[in-house]
């Protein structure tokens, strides 16, 4: 079946989820183009396994918006605008900004309290609860991201900026939250890569400020954070704007 690579190494264990895992990155890759069309049957082939797993997968990726079922053809790779570009990243752009002021309020609490003990506290990252230590794999993520980046590799790039995000976004302690900026950002992934995709050279094209952030959040500096992400936010729009229009 042209567009899917080989199957690799899948286990009967987690099918359903590696499967799902597996067209994703297919998709990301630019493998799976938009409005790419394929069946159960042909992906049960390609992979070696049952129809039930491989369905189950496949609506699991129409849950999350990726893939769109017609109950005569099968399915196909959901086709993205740079109109659903714009409103998923003022999506995400909003549940950042929520998050951000529900840390700010943890902030102003710990400091409160700090202040309030006669004892002085053990020095400590201004960022409570967030030590240097919590924030250090979250910045090596973004070390990597940011390499990737600034050489172009889009794969790994991509791979990176979708495990930095989601640790980052653990750290608030709402599940829901960082399950939704997930799915949000693969996503916009999807929508930037069909485009990205036709450069031979994205050297200098994609957005690199992963420390930045990090280090803005373990100084407690929320405005300097949120200034890093409205940046990140229009780099991506002016960029997909573009290329869309070119």
């Amino acid at each position: 079946m042209p567009g899917i690579s080989g199957p690799g190494a899948v286990t009967r264990s987690t099918l359903r989820q590696q499967i799902a895992d597996a067209l994703r990155d297919e998709v990301l890759a630019g493998r799976l183009q938009p409005g790419q069309e394929f069946t159960v049957k042909e992906i049960a082939e390609q992979y070696g396994v049952s129809a039930t797993p491989v369905r189950e997968a496949l609506v699991d990726l129409s849950a999350q918006g990726l893939l769109e079922a017609d109950q005569h053809r099968g399915f196909r790779v959901h086709e993205f605008s740079p109109a659903d570009f714009r409103e998923m990243i003022e999506a995400r752009g909003l549940v950042v900004d929520g998050m951000f002021r529900t840390l700010a309020e943890r902030l102003g609490s710990a400091r409160t309290a700090a202040g309030a003990d006669p004892v002085p506290p053990r020095p400590r990252s201004p960022l409570d609860p967030w030590t240097a230590a919590t924030l250090s794999g979250v910045r090596r993520r973004g070390e990597e991201a940011q390499r990737a980046a600034t050489a172009g590799d889009l794969s790994v790039l991509i791979g990176y900026d979708l495990r930095f995000w989601r640790e980052l976004s653990a750290l608030f302690g709402n599940a829901y939250l960082a399950d939704f900026l997930h799915r949000l950002r693969v996503r916009c992934w999807v929508c930037a890569v069909q485009h990205l995709r036709r450069l031979d050279d994205l050297r200098g094209l994609l957005w690199a400020g992963h420390t930045e952030l990090v280090d803005a959040l373990a100084r407690g500096d929320l405005p300097a954070a949120r200034a890093v992400v409205a940046a990140h936010h229009a780099h991506s729009l002016s960029l997909v704007d573009r290329l869309a229009g070119a």
